[in-house]
């Protein structure tokens, strides 16, 4: 109900932060979860309380969650590659946990779990994956994913074991507006509207507008099912269309040239080696090219027909997330 108090974590995030957006818009008391680091760009004009923490931090967890009713859990370490990847997987697993004990603890009446795509199996087929068809953590490629598998697993436990009233939420690949940090995807669009991106890798994508991922939550607070797992995407586009749409709307060439994939990973391996010197992520990594084996498309059936969930064209969100990033001077 309008008025009603809701946390949500990572709330500075490009997701979080347009989840925090679609929650004040419909007239929920919204109190942001973030680290006293965190940028706040995305907050700087919506009424909104902030709770300064860490979901590795039992206390400030456990602070944060007082004298709410409803919680999005959408705090995650989100990278592809790091120096040390068993870290991201006890940060992403262990602050799930921390996270959903409080909720517990304070008797919250729903809790809505942000997963990711990333811990949907995809077909061998090549058909668009739904939501029974799940990886292990064995099965998933990197640590992002195996740490997202993780976290899902300690909350599907404690939903089974514990009675936490969660809904789980599967965003596919969201793009649009405010991205500032970038996120992965955001920086592909930032590459190619610069001109830097000059071949591709026969893959795909399914893209999402990041408001209709965030109308989407609300969606699931309100028509979820406890237990229940959905998957929030758009369109599956394949990778070539997707580069030669932001180059036209770059006024760039679009990339003609397929890669073969065997060719990039030396590039990779240099690519990752420079970034264990200079700490900076790398744009080419080898755990994106194995991913890049798969066309990771995806679908939307179980959310549209249970939540009313719907998704805007991907060309929207494409426009809109390159005259973002030009705006505010990440393409020259």
């Amino acid at each position: 109900m309008a008025g009603d108090k809701v946390l949500v974590t990572g709330a500075s995030g490009f997701v979080g932060s347009a989840v925090v957006k679609a929650l004040v818009g419909a007239g929920y008391s919204v109190r942001a979860f973030l680290r006293p680091t965190s940028p706040r760009i995305n907050l700087a004009n919506l009424d909104v309380e902030i709770a300064e923490g860490d979901m590795c931090d039992a206390g400030s967890v456990a602070e944060a969650v007082s004298g709410t009713k409803f919680l999005f859990h959408l705090a995650a370490d989100y990278r592809l590659w790091t120096r040390r990847p068993e870290e991201l997987v006890q940060t992403n697993r262990e602050g799930t946990r921390n996270v959903m004990k409080a909720a517990l603890s304070a008797g919250l009446e729903r809790v809505i779990y942000t997963s990711s795509v990333a811990t949907i199996a995809l077909p061998v087929c090549g058909k668009p994956a739904d939501e029974t068809m799940r990886h292990t953590e064995s099965s998933a490629i990197g640590a992002y994913k195996r740490s997202k598998v993780a976290a899902e697993r300690v909350v599907e436990e404690m939903i089974a074991n514990e009675g936490l009233p969660a809904v789980i939420v599967h965003p596919s690949t969201p793009i649009g507006p405010r991205d500032v940090k970038p996120t992965p995807t955001g920086r592909i669009i930032v590459e190619t509207a610069s001109g830097h991106v000059p071949g591709y890798v026969d893959s795909g994508l399914n893209l999402v507008h990041v408001d209709d991922v965030a109308e989407g939550h609300i969606a699931a607070l309100r028509r979820g099912k406890t237990g229940e797992h959905y998957i929030l995407g758009g369109q599956n586009v394949p990778l070539a269309t997707m580069l030669s749409e932001i180059a036209c709307l770059s006024d760039r060439m679009p990339p003609r040239v397929r890669l073969p994939r065997p060719l990039l990973y030396p590039f990779a391996l240099v690519s990752e080696a420079a970034a264990h010197i200079t700490g900076r992520e790398p744009f080419l990594t080898l755990d994106g090219l194995r991913m890049s084996k798969h066309r990771m498309f995806f679908s939307s059936a179980k959310a549209e027909q249970d939540l009313g969930y719907r998704a805007r064209p991907y060309g929207e969100a494409l426009a809109e997330a390159v005259s973002w990033f030009r705006e505010h001077g990440y393409v020259r």
